[in-house]
């Protein structure tokens, strides 16, 4: 299997060294920034498999540089899991919200991190059967791994992606948050129920920007969970 490599964003020495380590390992080749400049610079010079970056660093915050990644081409799949000491609900939501994949807080052990890092590694690179999935004027293709409505580019994260493409292919059938996290996520993945409604949420933005109402079609099934039906797209 091809060696991943893992860029290892905090200010902190110490920190980085016990990441190094645990993930050297694991036989994973890292690479290391102090800063959101230097972690940017990195990235840009050799692009990593994944990112763990830390939310507190000098020089502009992990969400910020978060937020720059989300919205540039070549970053914008990128795996990112952050690493903070906030525990806070709203801060993981926030960093959710943002784009990242997945929230460590400190302080963790590095088993934990190193499952949450195969999980991810395993979502962003397992792909679905077909090519392309069409559904009226919304279209999904996997081999490029864009999404279009009525041919505009839509502009949608890993994870929001993988999430339409299952809708997409299990339509009109109503799912719990835990049966999305086992298809989605994987099994065996520390994610809270409540990290779905947060990439719902942002995958119905997605799907809205473009106009539409292709945003209705992620619909509430109260109770239960979520449903993708296409009746609610009205007729052209």
């Amino acid at each position: 299997m091809e060696e991943k490599t893992i860029l290892i964003v905090d200010d902190e020495a110490p920190i980085r060294e016990m990441i190094r380590m645990s993930l050297d390992m694991a036989g994973f080749n890292c690479r290391e920034a102090a800063d959101t400049r230097e972690a940017y610079r990195v990235i840009a010079d050799s692009k990593p498999d994944l990112v763990l970056l830390d939310w507190m660093l000098p020089g502009g915050s992990g969400i910020e540089l978060l937020r720059r990644l989300r919205k540039e081409e070549l970053t914008a799949d990128l795996p990112v899991i952050m690493l903070t000491a906030k525990t806070d609900e709203d801060n993981k939501i926030q960093g959710l919200d943002v784009g990242a994949d997945d929230y460590i807080t400190k302080p963790f052990a590095p088993r934990e991190m190193l499952s949450r890092i195969k999980a991810l590694l395993r979502r962003t690179s397992t792909g679905i059967g077909g090519s392309v999935i069409e559904v009226q004027g919304l279209k999904l293709d996997i081999s490029s791994h864009r999404v279009y409505i009525d041919t505009r580019p839509v502009d949608m994260g890993p994870t929001e992606f993988r999430l339409l493409s299952f809708f997409m292919t299990h339509q009109e059938r109503a799912y719990s948050r835990g049966q999305l996290l086992d298809h989605v996520w994987g099994g065996n993945v520390y994610v809270e129920e409540r990290t779905v409604d947060v990439h719902i949420r942002r995958l119905r933005k997605a799907l809205e920007s473009e106009g539409g109402c292709y945003n209705e079609c992620v619909q509430t099934v109260r109770g239960t969970g979520y449903r993708f039906s296409s009746k609610s797209i009205p007729p052209a």
